[in-house]
């Protein structure tokens, strides 16, 4: 579930930013530059593959401290990227449309193809880069094959709403979904951030106050397939600490207070203006 959620909006995002450069380059008979954007598009997911590959197997060659230092890491460091896509999206995204357009106008009259492509493969690479990075971070507290069934089915999912978009269809309320995923990805992250607490813990960076503050484990083990589906999605641990209840808690709160406030008295801005 984690994994779906997370590769369905970064997917969608990148099929959206994918679909305005086609349907800009189509307004503009520009069609014959198609196959440079699906070069560039190619090339964004080769590299994202190639990073992504070497992010897994350099965990694999670490043990003990060095490995719990190491994912801890990599969890804060999603935790940061996440927060920081999450609000980005929120704000920027009624301008995306119009500064990729301007990009291709330069492109398009400077008629280079490498200028072109490099609109989609920075941006593509953008997404294919953070999936990568939440990915390793959400493997960590989920078994491989789920994951990746997970990211998968996220992918398909966006790709289908990437092209049914670019068809024509207004069915989905893009600020709606981004607003709706965003919550979700910020209770996401509320777990990493506790399951990265967690790791620096073990690894003896930050104090155990109170080692554990309850133990649910009786009632939902962590190892059962309800356990796992609430660790991986919302950071369930059936004996957290207190340090890893309260980081927990106080991400949530005050990321929510903040990426909900703007919703509160006023109508948002559109992101399916961005379309």
């Amino acid at each position: 579930m984690g994994a779906a959620l997370l590769t369905t909006r970064e997917g969608l995002e990148a099929s959206l930013i994918v679909g305005i450069v086609l349907a800009y380059l189509a307004k503009t008979d520009n069609r014959d530059r198609f196959r440079v954007i699906w070069a560039g598009t190619a090339a964004a997911i080769l590299v994202s593959i190639i990073t992504g590959a070497a992010l897994f197997f350099t965990i694999g060659e670490l043990e003990g401290r060095s490995e719990q230092i190491f994912e801890g890491a990599a969890m804060l460091s999603a935790v940061v990227v996440l927060t920081w896509m999450v609000f980005w999206m929120r704000k920027q995204a009624r301008h995306i449309k119009g500064e990729l357009e301007a990009r291709l106008a330069s492109a398009v009259a400077a008629g280079s193809a490498i200028g072109l492509a490099s609109v989609v493969f920075f941006a593509v690479l953008r997404e294919g880069w953070e999936t990568a990075l939440f990915l390793f971070a959400i493997s960590e507290s989920s078994s491989p094959v789920s994951t990746s069934i997970g990211a998968v089915v996220g992918l398909v999912i966006s790709i289908s709403l990437g092209i049914a978009l670019y068809m024509g269809s207004r069915r989905l309320n893009l600020r709606q979904f981004f607003t709706a995923t965003g919550i979700l990805l910020i209770v996401f992250a509320a777990g990493l951030l506790a399951h990265a607490t967690h790791e620096f813990e073990e690894a003896g960076l930050l104090p155990q106050t109170i080692e554990h503050v309850w133990n649910t484990n009786a009632i939902v083990s962590e190892d059962s397939s309800a356990g796992n589906f609430l660790k991986t999605l919302f950071g369930y641990n059936g004996n957290p600490s207190l340090l890893e209840v309260l980081v927990w808690w106080a991400y949530l709160g005050a990321t929510l207070v903040f990426f909900l406030r703007p919703l509160v008295g006023r109508r948002a801005p559109g992101v399916s203006a961005a379309v």
